[in-house]
């Protein structure tokens, strides 16, 4: 027995290597004096000094700011009321409407951007940040849904019941009672969605409009042209920035209700 279990460190030790190696090496040569990236030469932050300057990747991230910050508030409204009647209420065809809303987590992303796309020339729509926006909504209600639904189970009904009891309408009950303590399970959803939306290439790139470049847009225009120090600088910004939001989201989710 020990010895099997021996060999599996040695092999979730290999997973980890083959993982995380290369992530690794993308931010320790961020930090490497030369253009080249083949051998270190010296350690340096002008690779770093060089995005601030960079006025097309500030206009970049603007864009995909705006477009995760709107897509993320929509959604969030959206997938909060969807968990709540999905969980609270019983309604003909609720099986139904629960696999639609957690479809676009179980397609391709390349099939939900091709949809997309035909969607909006069908209708004649001129390709924007609008678009962008419109099908980012599209898969972080899922998200936010999803992980709502998931604070819902652990709610005790008890409280909403003794709310009415006490002569508070429906309405009342959800704003003062069930929001709150839906409140971590929002935040840590609408976070995921917010990440998600942010690094998100192939849907954008497909419903993207031409000049409306967003961050992972830009990064893949410069990738073309070679892997360069200002990548790896913006690469390792990137990765710190998204596992720090997760790290943040989880922690939410995992915050037990009061």
């Amino acid at each position: 027995m020990p010895s099997n279990a021996r060999w599996l460190d040695f092999l979730a030790l290999l997973v980890y290597i083959f993982l995380y190696v290369p992530v690794i090496a993308l931010v320790v040569y961020s930090f490497d004096e030369s253009r080249l990236a083949v051998q270190w030469t010296g350690f340096t932050f002008k690779w770093y000094q060089m995005l601030l300057g960079d006025g097309v990747l500030a206009s970049a991230l603007i864009n995909s700011l705006i477009v995760a910050s709107i897509a993320v508030c929509v959604a969030g409204v959206m997938g909060t009321f969807a968990a709540v009647g999905l969980s609270r209420y019983q309604f003909s065809g609720k099986g139904f409407y629960r696999g639609l809303l957690f479809l676009p987590v179980i397609i391709p992303e390349i099939a939900m951007a091709v949809s997309a796309l035909t969607l909006f020339v069908a209708l004649g729509v001129q390709l924007s940040l609008a678009t962008v926006i419109v099908a980012h909504v599209v898969f972080c209600v899922a998200y936010v849904a999803l992980t709502v639904m998931g604070r819902l189970q652990n709610l005790d009904k008890s409280l909403e019941e003794a709310a009415l009891d006490l002569g508070a309408s429906p309405v009342r009950v959800f704003l003062k009672v069930t929001l709150p303590l839906l409140m971590p399970g929002i935040v840590a959803g609408c976070l995921m969605a917010f990440v998600l939306s942010l690094d998100d290439f192939i849907i954008t790139q497909f419903t993207a409009g031409v000049g409306n470049t967003t961050l992972p847009l830009r990064i893949y225009s410069l990738v073309k042209f070679g892997v360069s120090p200002e990548i790896n600088a913006l690469s390792a910004l990137m990765m710190l920035f998204t596992i720090s939001v997760t790290l943040v989201a989880e922690a939410i989710r995992r915050r037990r209700p009061a």
